[in-house]
């Protein structure tokens, strides 16, 4: 039973329902950023990002700095590339739109690879854009959230090295760092960002980081300097650094509370085996889908080896409107998202399936939101089959 304040629960793709124990993390009384007691709770919370990310190299570098998930694309566009260079960046929603437009901020050439609404660029395809041109990196929306496209990362990172093995494989997993199993050793990934309100269970205000020793070697074989101050690796790289050998450092002041809340958060995801965490997610997704292809309703992501394990983008019947349904989820005490690309924002809502209220087997989220959502589609004109 949760000690919360009754509150509608939020089954939107990120934030997400928090745990009892993360929130009164939150609370933890104030601390020194350096002393010794923070220090070792960060330096821990550190450590267990490379368990979560499945990385033992000693080369890799996981950072945890205070900002949202966007704060990500930054220190990608300002740090792993230079003005001029050429990215890929492969689209499959609104997410590639945004961090192509950050990386046209710093001077860099963004090519976007595009595909239909609900699909994702093939491996072909990509094959094809990495032999036209030099690219200094790629990336990649492991989950965008904007359509719930579930992106291969595995296959396309063994074609990247095998095509143009100088291109860095940059994943944006702000939507699946801890729904779906990211192995950043084996696959070899550069650069994994997310942050921690999503599928982690934390607050949000956190940027989350995991840079390969590739990547940190690209960082220091640059020509000019870093293109942003605070999203600097060189500012950060050896507060990070000493903050995980549990030595007191400072660039700029974190959050101690947040960390504290992602530490506990973090404990909590790795006192299970992660295959079986990552299993209940795909199972519970897998039913979500079932039903709701049983109300007669289908997905932005029409393929199953597109279908993400931790949200569901659902096309609304045809006429009806996000505003119509919404409302009426909500006074059954149940928030789904709206619609997030600019094609087809008013034709479909997100339902997002992630974190304690999945993996918890005393909450009956899912089972209270499919109900709401039979009954407020019925309310808004529509006959359930």
């Amino acid at each position: 039973m949760s000690n919360q304040a009754e509150h509608p629960t939020l089954l939107i793709p990120g934030p997400v329902e928090f745990d009892d124990e993360v929130l009164q993390a939150m609370s933890h009384y104030s601390q020194s950023h350096v002393g010794a007691p923070f220090v070792g709770t960060f330096g821990e919370t550190l450590t267990m990002l490379r368990q979560l990310l499945r990385t033992s190299k000693p080369q890799s570098q996981p950072f945890v700095v205070s900002g949202s998930g966007t704060l990500g694309w930054d220190f990608v566009a300002a740090n792993l590339v230079e003005r001029g260079d050429n990215v890929l960046v492969l689209h499959t929603g609104y997410f590639a739109d945004s961090f192509a437009d950050c990386f046209e901020t710093y001077g860099v050439n963004a090519t976007q690879l595009k595909a239909p609404i609900g699909d994702r660029p093939q491996l072909p395809e990509v094959e094809k854009a990495l032999k036209e041109r030099n690219y200094k990196l790629i990336t990649v929306t492991h989950v965008d959230t904007s359509t719930g496209v579930l992106s291969e990362v595995k296959a396309l990172s063994e074609l990247v090295h095998s095509v143009s093995p100088e291109t860095l494989v940059v994943v944006d997993g702000v939507c699946s760092v801890g729904s779906e199993d990211i192995q950043f050793d084996e696959w070899g990934i550069d650069a994994v960002l997310t942050a921690s309100q999503k599928a982690i269970g934390c607050p949000a205000g956190l940027c989350i980081m995991m840079y390969s020793g590739r990547a940190i070697e690209r960082f220091k074989n640059r020509t000019t300097l870093p293109s942003s101050y605070f999203a600097s690796i060189k500012n950060w790289l050896p507060i990070m650094q000493n903050y995980e050998a549990k030595k007191a450092s400072y660039f700029a002041t974190p959050s101690p509370q947040l960390i504290h809340a992602l530490h506990t958060s973090l404990t909590q995801i790795l006192a299970r085996p992660l295959a079986e965490r990552f299993s209940i997610h795909r199972e519970t997704s897998q039913r979500i889908k079932s039903t709701i292809s049983s109300y007669g309703l289908t997905q932005l992501a029409t393929k199953p080896e597109n279908q993400a394990n931790g949200m569901t983008a659902i096309y609304l019947p045809e006429g009806m409107k996000a505003p119509e349904v919404l409302p009426n989820l909500l006074k059954r005490g149940v928030i789904f998202a709206g619609g997030l690309h600019k094609e087809i924002a008013t034709k479909y809502i997100r339902f997002g399936h992630m974190g304690v209220s999945v993996v918890d087997p005393a909450r009956k989220d899912v089972d209270r939101a499919l109900a709401a959502l039979k009954e407020g589609l019925e309310e808004a004109g529509y006959q359930v089959p």
